[in-house]
């Protein structure tokens, strides 16, 4: 164990795990999202994720025409690169949230299904997807071409902080912030939270239960997007398999902060990340995904409702 480098590197340990934190809780939001509804667990939510990471590149490549060696751009044609990006990113794990929603959950919860038959349902669509993408690609890591230069924004004692970081951090408290006043203050956001309550009594208001549903899918899989966007931004690279270990990471900080509870999410995501960045420094990178397995036995273990609990505590009919 080298705890001096916690020390040494305390400040920039910090903005890594900031960064990798807000990508958490944007995928963690996904997981959220849909628990709260339906209180099942959408493993295709990482792969939903992947998709997100390929659009990005595609995008980058074939409407932009970057490659490994063009140079970054600059001024206008950055920003419409990077929102084109980011709306291929959203847009295409948008649609394919709803088409998971469509073609895993709706017809088994229509003929009265068990949860157990929508989450291998789920799994499955999980896998189809990830296997798809793997026969198209030859199992071989895409690399995204370099869009935005990656300067530091300042630099203080030697610490910085470089661009591509400010605008994750930035962008991630943003996105969770829109969708935190959605869910809060509008009609559509009131619909949600009532069906998360009792779907039974929604549908005798008058909520139209499936439209609710698909929304709900429809938000989590557009932040989904805009974390493999932000994902791309900073690592710049991607495999069919890359939403593995982030599912299994951001269904760890949803955990953590409290399954179905947004802002348990958003804490959820940040304390994972901080604590990925840190543990593996003192005990070396291998340890960094051991370090969310055990959280995620720890909280399961000592505090199985997370850090802030559930949103809803109401049972379901």
């Amino acid at each position: 164990m080298n705890f001096s480098v916690v020390q040494s590197q305390f400040f920039p340990l910090l903005i890594n795990g900031l960064a990798l934190g807000f990508i958490y809780v944007l995928i963690s939001v996904g997981y959220t999202m849909v628990y709260g509804v339906l209180r099942l667990i959408n493993f295709a939510n990482s792969e939903i994720f992947m998709l997100g990471t390929f659009a990005t590149i595609i995008v980058s490549r074939t409407v932009f025409k970057f490659d490994i060696n063009s140079q970054p751009s600059h001024g206008m044609k950055l920003l419409i690169v990077l929102l084109c990006c980011l709306l291929a990113a959203m847009l295409t794990s948008g649609v394919v949230a709803v088409l998971v929603e469509l073609v895993a959950y709706r017809r088994l919860r229509s003929r009265g299904t068990n949860r157990l038959g929508s989450l291998i349902s789920a799994i499955g669509t999980s896998i189809v997807l990830s296997e798809g993408v793997r026969l198209l690609t030859h199992s071989l890591p895409e690399s995204s071409p370099r869009v935005l230069s990656k300067f530091y924004i300042f630099t203080i004692h030697g610490v910085g902080l470089r661009i591509d970081q400010f605008l994750v951090i930035i962008s991630g408290a943003l996105f969770f912030f829109a969708v935190d006043r959605f869910v809060k203050l509008t009609r559509i956001g009131k619909a949600i939270r009532a069906v998360s309550m009792s779907e039974e009594n929604s549908r005798l208001m008058g909520i139209n239960l499936n439209r609710v549903i698909s929304i709900t899918f429809l938000v989590g899989g557009l932040v989904t997007g805009a974390a493999a966007f932000l994902y791309e931004t900073v690592y710049e690279t991607t495999v069919f398999n890359v939403g593995f270990n982030l599912g299994i990471a951001a269904f760890t900080a949803a955990v953590l902060g409290g399954i179905g509870n947004l802002r348990g999410a958003f804490y959820g995501g940040l304390t994972l990340g901080l604590a990925e960045e840190f543990f593996s420094a003192v005990l070396g990178t291998q340890w960094k995904e051991v370090t969310v397995f055990v959280v995620l036995v720890l909280v399961l273990l000592v505090r199985p409702n997370g850090l802030f609990g559930e949103a809803i505590q109401q049972s379901r009919v």
